[in-house]
């Protein structure tokens, strides 16, 4: 199965950056959450982790 789908890549042109494309995705997405986690304000974390407990 893996012989099929490797034969039909290569005889793609250019096939090569879609590993490098998504790499780049997954790690600015990776770096963004990551900066978004650590910036978030810590009351509004506090506030949602009372939720669950609130008698409302």
């Amino acid at each position: 199965m893996l012989k099929f789908v490797k034969q039909n890549l290569e005889t793609i042109d250019g096939v090569s950056i879609y590993p490098i494309i998504s790499l780049i995705i997954f790690f600015s997405a990776f770096v963004l959450y990551t900066v978004w986690a650590f910036t978030y304000s810590k009351e509004r974390i506090k506030e949602m982790s009372n939720l669950p407990l609130k008698d409302e």
